[in-house]
């Protein structure tokens, strides 16, 4: 049996409880300090580091009688962090006990401001531990190495799930919710970038009773903000255009599509933000402003992604093509800087093939007078 000291963000109950799983009922957990330590923020980040300064004490909890499990699940959840184990020594119950303490690897983070756990509990404590939910369910399948390359598409993705959970307006669908479903099982069939589950449940049905049970396969993608770039002075719009593995998928002979800009949103960040964000990265344009189109789930069917879509009022040169993207997440982008008149004959001759374009593009036609008139 191990006695491990944890600090920052393992002192939230919840937190603690989704990391050791099972092992939990078997820990001994008493409040505990570590001389000569500081917890701060990691700099740019949404967890703490731990920082060695004379006179300080650092607040934890020391957890004993751990199995090797537990020591297995906490260094899977930690190490996907860049965090390893040292020995220590740690004050709890007015004694001198040693125990091992997660370190950052030297130079990997920054200290910023000290950290405050109720900043943490208020701020991003409901998206890590929809996170951890995530990450604790590879526990034993997958290294710790390769969780640390998915926690950002994780995170992602616990990001959307929150947002969807503010809901849309319900005046003529049914306003019926999520928690009439009758959800048997959920199996993860897919794990990668993006992840497929199996769903197995009932539902209630429009003559009043429930349907039979069943199997139903989704996609887990994640939102992402959708901006079409229009400069009403000149009247001209910019798409992008980029490989897509969609059409190449599906069998199509020209898998290279003209889009508007488009990108995930992070974690933190509102849709807006992502839209002018993407905006500077794929076509190096700051937006004067952003008008909202509306916002939409692009499959229902099979997909839970969710589309932010925009009009980005911008200036935009002459007419012409040129690039974009960024080289750290493999973008090969080229941009095209179109007259309204002839990006809207995108539309009639089919070249506009994908919805975000063809939405975009039928907005501002609605909206194009108004647009140039106040430009």
């Amino acid at each position: 049996m191990q006695a491990l000291f944890v600090y920052g963000t393992l002192r939230d109950p919840e937190l603690l409880r989704i990391v050791l799983g099972p092992e939990l009922p078997s820990a001994c957990i008493s409040d505990a300090i570590l001389p000569d330590h500081a917890i701060h923020w990691a700099e740019g980040q949404s967890f703490p580091t731990i920082v060695p300064r004379m006179g300080a004490e650092a607040p934890g909890l020391l957890l004993s009688g751990l199995s090797e499990t537990a020591v297995g699940r906490l260094d899977f959840y930690e190490g996907s962090f860049g965090y390893t184990l040292r020995p220590v020594g740690v004050r709890a119950q007015d004694a001198q006990q040693e125990a091992l303490v997660y370190f950052p690897d030297p130079g990997l983070w920054q200290a910023g401001a000290p950290f405050d756990l109720a900043l943490w509990q208020r701020g991003v404590g409901p998206l890590s531990r929809l996170s951890a939910i995530e990450e604790m369910s590879y526990f034993g399948q997958i290294s710790g190495e390769e969780l640390s390359a998915r926690v950002r598409m994780i995170r992602t993705r616990a990001a959307s799930r929150l947002a969807a959970a503010d809901g849309m307006p319900a005046e003529i669908r049914s306003a019926r919710s999520r928690d009439s479903i009758d959800l048997r099982s959920v199996e993860t069939a897919h794990a990668g970038f993006f992840l497929t589950q199996v769903h197995r449940l009932r539902h209630p049905t429009f003559s009043g009773g429930m349907s039979d049970e069943l199997r139903r396969e989704v996609f887990v993608a994640v939102d992402a903000a959708i901006v079409l770039p229009y400069d009403p002075a000149r009247d001209r719009v910019l798409l992008v255009e980029q490989f897509r593995m969609g059409p190449y998928g599906r069998g199509d002979p020209r898998p290279w599509m003209l889009e508007p800009v488009a990108g995930h949103v992070d974690p933190g960040e509102t849709p807006q933000e992502a839209a002018r964000r993407e905006c500077r990265e794929e076509a190096g344009l700051e937006l004067k402003g952003l008008e909202r189109i509306n916002s939409f789930y692009a499959t229902p069917g099979t997909s839970t992604e969710y589309f932010y879509c925009y009009l980005g009022l911008c200036d935009l040169p002459e007419p012409g093509q040129g690039s974009g993207g960024l080289e750290a997440e493999h973008e090969d982008i080229r941009t095209h800087v179109l007259p309204y008149a002839d990006a809207m004959r995108l539309c009639t001759t089919g070249e506009a093939d994908n919805g975000p374009l063809i939405v975009a593009l039928t907005w501002l036609a609605l909206n194009r007078e108004r647009l140039r008139a106040s430009a």
